[in-house]
């Protein structure tokens, strides 16, 4: 069973490096693919000087644009694929707790939950958003709407790509694998990533964040509506 991890990083150059090497070392990961969404640092060289296969994109296409052209190059010969963040460091060595109940079969998809960050400052309104417009939309209670570190089955990623575009990629991830009857499990980790503090570019990530998930779930709706 082959198991590809795929990274999509923009501007990650002071942790793409350890991310790399952290996800290398999972066992079970046969690849990693870093999706280098045209960043203007050294992102591409440090995360192929660690080992890993990488993609370049000469345009920004977004974290779901990214994943996209990932998952196009590798679903032929992908069983299951493993979502990590660039930013993650060497707790992308966690993807271990969640890639286990996929093999095994326990699961079709898993979600990472994560400790609060130390320093974060969002108020909880994307989160709070999104988990009401997942369990509206698909039923499904969850604890960890927006985190981005996944494994999932090749019949998960059949049912709920293609990705979704900006930040609404998870949203969009958990409504489609949730409404197919796939088998959903959060998973406890010690990951961590890079916090949004509480000044003007925190704020204008988290107003982006919203209106990209608002859009998602609206899109959803939609769909639901049209079937």
């Amino acid at each position: 069973m082959s198991v590809i991890a795929l990274i999509p990083a923009h501007d990650e150059a002071a942790r793409i490096a350890s991310t790399v090497t952290a996800a290398i070392r999972v066992p079970g990961v046969d690849r990693v693919l870093v999706i280098d969404d045209a960043s203007a640092d050294a992102t591409a060289d440090l995360a192929r000087e660690a080992g890993a296969e990488v993609m370049r994109l000469e345009t920004n296409r977004g974290k779901g644009g990214a994943l996209q052209a990932g998952l196009d190059a590798v679903s032929e010969q992908a069983d299951v694929i493993v979502l990590l963040d660039g930013d993650l460091g060497t707790t992308a060595g966690e993807a271990v707790a969640l890639l286990a109940p996929v093999l095994a079969g326990e699961a079709d998809m898993t979600i990472a939950t994560l400790p609060r960050p130390k320093g974060s400052g969002g108020f909880g309104l994307v989160k709070g958003l999104a988990r009401t417009g997942i369990r509206l939309l698909s039923g499904f209670e969850t604890s960890a709407p927006l985190s981005g570190q996944r494994a999932l089955s090749r019949a998960a990623w059949s049912a709920a790509t293609p990705f979704a575009t900006g930040y609404g990629v998870e949203v969009a991830l958990t409504v489609r694998a949730a409404r197919a009857g796939m088998r959903l499990l959060e998973v406890p980790t010690a990951m961590g990533h890079a916090a949004t503090g509480r000044d003007i570019a925190g704020f204008r990530h988290r107003g982006r964040q919203f209106l990209h998930v608002a859009v998602a779930l609206a899109r959803l709706a939609r769909d639901v509506r049209q079937r």
